[in-house]
């Protein structure tokens, strides 16, 4: 089974947020990138467990978003 895991910057809060509509119940945030997909890839079995407890083979797929405002002074 394939999960689709998003990942967004938030600007004003200054971290990083993990959502999924596949897995109900995800919803993570660090300040550091790479912190947040260890501790993703380590709750995605968990919740998945909790939501169905069968087991199978899973792939994860993470998409990352991140805007920034800019001033350009010409």
């Amino acid at each position: 089974m394939e999960y689709i895991i998003n990942f967004t910057w938030d600007d004003e809060s200054g971290v990083w947020i993990a959502t999924s509509n596949d897995i109900p119940g995800l919803v993570l945030e660090s300040g550091s990138f790479d912190a947040l997909l260890e501790r993703t890839r380590f709750a995605v079995p968990e919740l998945l467990e909790l939501n169905s407890p069968s087991a199978q083979p899973l792939s994860l797929t993470f998409r990352s978003e991140r805007h920034e405002r800019m001033v350009v002074n010409g």
